[in-house]
């Protein structure tokens, strides 16, 4: 068997999104794959039955991309997102039992999340809205941008401000032009249809100061449009919202908290009648809102909800009582991480993958799809150890190892220390393309949960605020807890050579990079990949630069010398480990100055270092950056490690 090579992205794939048809019988889902040929994403639709009597069948083309499929209400059609015929994803609806598929849009940006009225008659979906001034292709004849506003922009989205987030609905038959719904200076977003089909939920920001200040509220709609009336008060965040059976309660995730760092995401109910909000899910000390994001928590009948959850490394399953009498209990479980689900009928659905098994449809756990088999079955793909490690104060911490493909025993081999982005999020049991590859050019790879991760308690999510207010902040704990869990490698693991050792992260992982060199001399190399380096600079130049409050407890002008130590740059002349910058161009989250910020430090040092910029790519260049960049930056990861750990 071969092992994993960069080149094998494009033999990756996946079964994701599933939905369920109203009756329970039936599935449609997505499956992927990127095209070398044409340096993209590609998907499909496919169809299979809930019992297993009828094979898997490819329903659409999958020539561009399909997405983003909802059976309607009568279970006859099949509304879709597709970018067939074009640069921006449109609307299209299909009949079940064949025929060919009706675009119902032609709008200049990508249409998202649609939704069916319960009569089966409309569709209201979420689209951006292009200012006129962007009808001039000659760049040097455009109207300059006028900003009173603060998040104008935003990563792997570009300029928001001439380009606001609205609703529309579209009749099922394409009989008339899609109707906007929304309007003003807002982001709108996530819509649901109530029961009785006279009004659409969604999720938005439109409180006077709603570009300084992180609130996001519920807003209701009429389905023929109107002024929005606001749901809730304006104390937190709330995304995904879902409408009860019987119109009484809406549903969604809830971010309790202002300036406040992480918190953990909560499943939430709000009885329409007296505006009262019940949380249901705090008893889990879990987070609630899996990054990246799913889809709204699902009714399962008219009493109960499903939703997803972070814990330990997975991402699991759970059921809760709408009216609170009952802890919630898990019904999907494993060394696994759920990537879609679906409740209809009384049956339920999901996609998993775990560290040695593509993204498959399951019924519990009774797998419905083999599209990634053929892959994974002529790969050398090792399953990771997890262990335990002890950090400074005696805190225990999560960690993994996966050893080299064709380990062999007694023979000693090079390690990577690879750390998360985030800070708030989580490395677990899941397919990733990363460390299969890392393994099969023949390195150990050891990753954790730090403090600061998501997956565990909420104290450990905020273990790292500060430092104004809060906490010790970034690259106190969460250091320590690092350099305890590459102790406990070197000493569980005798393969590792300690004399061999790389550390690399991006964002978050990229900062803490960084912050490491800064710190020791212990790794032979390094990549610090889209990391944050400067802080005071971060602050006004990215896109959630007003942000940093809630985790640093103050602003960057509030506390500058706060914003400084915490800068991996401040500490740049202790660097001496050989470094590789890679950066994007457009990444708007960290942006490109960040690269060249400590770039310029090391060079004008006469340090080792080497600074590799992506064009036309931002923030998502690993995970959702074009396919050819995807394999170069692999290319270039594994040409700089062997240079320094053969």
């Amino acid at each position: 068997m071969q092992v994993m090579s960069p080149e094998d992205l494009y033999q990756l794939t996946g079964a994701i999104n599933p939905r369920l048809s109203p009756d329970g019988r039936s599935i449609v889902y997505v499956v992927w794959k990127l095209d070398e040929k044409a340096n993209c994403l590609k998907s499909a639709l496919w169809l299979t039955s809930f019992d297993g009597s009828a094979s898997p069948r490819q329903f659409t083309l999958g020539e561009s991309a399909d997405g983003d499929p909802a059976w309607s209400p009568n279970g006859a059609m099949i509304a879709f997102t597709s970018k067939r015929g074009g640069a921006a994803a449109q609307l299209h609806v299909i009949p079940v039992d064949g025929g060919e598929a009706r675009r119902l849009t032609d709008l200049k940006e990508d249409v998202e999340d649609p939704a069916w009225s319960p009569d089966s008659a409309h569709i209201v979906f979420s689209s951006r809205v292009r200012s006129a001034d962007y009808d001039e292709t000659d760049d040097k004849r455009r109207a300059p941008r006028r900003i009173m506003r603060l998040q104008y922009k935003l990563d792997n989205e570009g300029w928001t401000i001439d380009r606001p987030h609205h609703l529309f609905v579209a009749r099922a038959d394409g009989s008339n032009p899609p109707v906007q719904i929304t309007f003003g200076d807002f982001e709108d977003a996530e819509p649901a249809w109530s029961p009785d089909g006279s009004r659409i939920v969604f999720a938005s920001a439109r409180h006077q100061d709603w570009d300084i200040t992180p609130v996001r509220d519920l807003y209701a709609v009429s389905a023929s449009g109107g002024e929005p009336e606001a749901l809730t008060g304006g104390d937190g965040s709330c995304a995904y919202p879902a409408w009860s059976p019987d119109g009484a309660k809406i549903a969604y995730q809830f971010y309790p908290a202002v300036f406040d760092d992480p918190r953990h995401t909560q499943i939430a109910v709000l009885d329409l009648a007296t505006r009262r909000r019940r949380i249901l899910t705090t008893a889990l000390d879990r987070n609630c809102g899996p990054y990246p994001p799913m889809r709204s928590p699902v009714w399962d009948g008219p009493d109960a909800l499903v939703f997803a959850v972070e814990d330990r490394g997975n991402v699991h399953l759970y059921r809760v009582l709408a009216d609170g009498s009952a802890p919630p209990e898990l019904v999907q479980g494993g060394d696994l991480t759920v990537n879609g689900y679906d409740v209809a009928a009384g049956r339920m659905v999901h996609t998993h993958s775990k560290p040695a098994v593509l993204s498959e449809l399951y019924a519990g756990d009774r797998r419905l799809t083999a599209v990634g088999r053929a892959f994974t079955e002529t790969r050398r793909l090792g399953t990771p150890e997890r262990f335990t490690a002890v950090s400074r104060d005696g805190t225990e911490v999560e960690a993994w190892m996966l050893r080299p493909a064709g380990f062999q025993q007694g023979r000693k081999y090079a390690a990577l220390l690879n750390i998360h982005g985030g800070p708030f999020t989580q490395y677990g049991n899941k397919f990733f393309d990363e460390f299969h590859i890392y393994s099969g050019a023949g390195y150990a790879v050891i990753y954790s949960n730090p403090r600061g991760s998501s997956g565990y308690s909420e104290a450990w999510g905020r273990a790292i605020r500060g430092p104004v207010e809060g906490g010790p902040g970034w690259g106190s704990v969460d250091y320590e807890d690092l350099m305890a869990v590459v102790d406990e490698s070197i000493r569980r693991f005798n393969f590792i050579d300690p004399e061999r050792l790389a550390v690399m992260g991006g964002s978050y992982g990229g900062f803490m990079t960084s912050w490491i060199l800064g710190r020791t001399t212990r790794f032979r190399t390094a990549i610090s990949e889209r990391a944050v380096n400067n802080l005071i600079a971060e602050g006004g130049s990215s896109d959630i630069g007003i942000f940093w409050k809630g985790y640093v407890g103050a602003h960057m002008w509030e506390a500058p010398e706060a914003y400084r130590a915490m800068s991996p740059s401040t500490y740049a002349a202790n660097i001496t480990t050989p470094l590789l910058i890679l950066h994007s161009e457009e990444d708007l989250r960290c942006p490109v100055g960040q690269g060249e910020d400590l770039f310029l430090i090391l060079r004008a040092l006469r340090r080792e270092v080497e600074f590799v910029r992506f064009p036309a790519e931002g923030h998502e260049l690993s995970r959702s950056g074009s396919p050819i960049h995807r394999v170069m930056r692999f290319r270039i990861i594994l040409d700089w490690l062997a240079r320094y750990l053969s």
